[in-house]
């Protein structure tokens, strides 16, 4: 039996994304910068850190979803944290966003048994689905595998940093480090999209674009 499951257009994508954007990233990292330069590396952080954690602990006590966002930036800004009370030295320094990216793929690990995929966290931040399109059974696996995936590749990314740092040149690891992480990126959502489309295919379902509801109240 034929299906369709709706995407939701452009706009609506943007007038939902932003304001997670907002919270889950550019505060945290306008407190980053702003508290840098006069409070230290160490104080910056924390301040950011605990925008983030007070956040998530006000959305959960007022019953409201957390973004996916928040808590990627939460995971983030531990690893950092830590590892800024760690030595000064070159290696310590360069690690910083690998134990993050470490930290990251455990997080989308862990959120596939716990019934929550971190995948499907983050496409809820950015993407306003109908609730048809949420619990249809292939959009539900897809972001299980898509987690799974995001996953696989973030312990791919931080072994490869890993190697890069012990063996190679200081300059090498940053030209080679620059393009990993976008590269990773797009690899994970590029093989998660082409499996998806690949079992639309098979099960004879197919995608629509949603209408506009630009004047329709948005949830929080």
């Amino acid at each position: 039996m034929h299906t369709t499951i709706t995407i939701p257009n452009l706009r609506d994508v943007v007038r939902h994304a932003l304001p997670n954007v907002i919270e889950g990233k550019i505060i945290p990292l306008l407190l980053f910068i702003g508290f840098l330069e006069f409070a230290g590396t160490m104080w910056a952080l924390l301040i950011a850190l605990t925008w983030s954690i007070a956040t998530i602990t006000y959305r959960k006590a007022t019953n409201r979803r957390v973004p996916g966002l928040i808590v990627l930036s939460a995971v983030a800004l531990t690893a950092r944290t830590i590892a800024a009370v760690a030595t000064g030295s070159m290696v310590i320094y360069f690690l910083q966003p690998t134990v993050s990216t470490v930290l990251v793929g455990f997080a989308f690990m862990l959120s596939v048994p716990l019934g929550n995929p971190l995948a499907q966290k983050l496409a809820y931040d950015v993407f306003p689905f109908d609730d048809a399109t949420k619990s249809h059974p292939l959009v539900r696996q897809f972001f299980v595998r898509l987690s799974t995936i995001w996953a696989i590749t973030s312990m791919v990314n931080a072994s490869i940093t890993v190697w890069l740092l012990l063996t190679q040149s200081v300059t090498t690891f940053v030209l080679v480090k620059s393009v990993l992480g976008p590269m990773t990126a797009v690899v994970t959502i590029g093989a998660g999209w082409i499996w998806f489309r690949l079992t639309l295919n098979r099960t004879g379902t197919s995608l629509a674009w949603s209408p506009s509801t630009r004047h329709a109240p948005q949830p929080a």
